[in-house]
């Protein structure tokens, strides 16, 4: 029983640190003029992204691999298809060509990066974490050249947080605390329960953890797409997406080599055909749609059938 007593409380950290981490960084973002499209690329993105890197990097310590690998394409899919779906239910999301040439393709680069990189040796090595780590510092760099471009290109100023600099400060090492620790909750207690009922991790982590640690991506999507900013909603995800794969896995790689199995990379294609699908649906009109939200949520329903069938 307390097994399911700590997993509740470690996705209770995790939300609530990366709620205290995003409104941090973001009313400092804001206080340098940085567009929303730009914040939920990077700062959104990296805070929303924080719970998978806590639950990764912990299972890579605790040497449970095989979750933090399924941890990071489970939510990849999650995001993709349930929160970008869920989303263009409350209001068609409006996609920027830069987006459809630059950022989405990114991400499906990605997934094709992690594929290769997991049949080659059907594992993530130290030296595998080291280049998606290097190639996500060169994303980084991009993006920040971006932000500098897009600043410069706005004469209108952004409304200014009303957060003082030790609120952020104090906003964003509260977060981070309660990160780190609800990740450690979240492995110890998903792999008992796993253990318990006699689940593999991998199953697990496609699932359970997948779905807790992708519930700040749902939240602030939502809440973005709801107040009309379908900019930030949208960067949100393709941002989360590209930072578990080059920074998560490249971090839990970099400090303890994981097995890949077969059912890992079947998961990853499943990942690059889905990012596809979504790709061509946003590409033909230039939004994701209602109709293209019920589609997306019904075949990630069929991919959770597929998964507890396998």
């Amino acid at each position: 029983m307390l097994d399911y007593v700590f997993l509740i409380v470690g996705f209770v950290l995790l939300i609530k640190g990366a709620d205290f981490f995003v409104e941090g960084s973001a009313s400092v973002a804001k206080k340098f003029r940085i567009p929303s499209m730009i914040i939920g690329m990077t700062i959104v993105a990296m805070g929303t992204s924080a719970p998978e890197c806590a639950v990764s990097i912990a299972a890579a310590l605790k040497g449970n691999n095989t979750m933090a690998i399924s941890n990071v394409v489970g939510s990849n899919i999650f995001n993709l298809m349930v929160v970008c779906g869920a989303c263009a239910l409350f209001t068609p999301l409006v996609v920027k060509r830069s987006t459809l040439r630059q950022e989405f393709p990114l991400s499906i680069l990605a997934a094709l990066l992690l594929l290769t990189m997991g049949k080659m040796n059907l594992s993530i090595g130290r030296i595998d974490g080291v280049i998606l780590l290097a190639v996500f510092a060169v994303f980084l760099v991009w993006m920040v050249l971006e932000a500098k471009k897009a600043r410069s290109d706005t004469d209108r100023e952004e409304e200014i947080a009303v957060m003082t600099g030790w609120q952020c400060l104090l906003y964003i090492l509260v977060g981070i605390a309660a990160i780190v620790a609800g990740g450690d909750f979240v492995v110890d207690s998903a792999s008992a329960i796993a253990e318990s009922f006699g689940l593999s991790p991998t199953l697990i982590g496609l699932t359970i953890v997948a779905f807790g640690t992708s519930l700040p991506e749902l939240v602030t999507s939502l809440v973005a797409a709801k107040k009309g900013e379908t900019d930030m909603a949208l960067g949100n995800v393709i941002g989360s997406n590209i930072f578990n794969i080059l920074l998560v896995l490249g971090a839990a790689g970099a400090i303890s080599p994981m097995e890949v199995l077969m059912e890992n990379l079947i998961d990853d294609v499943i990942l690059i055909g889905m990012s596809a699908v979504v790709w061509v649906f946003a590409w033909r009109r230039k939004q994701i749609s209602r109709w293209h939200g019920i589609i997306m949520l019904a075949m990630y329903g069929g991919y959770m059938v597929y998964i507890c069938i396998r």
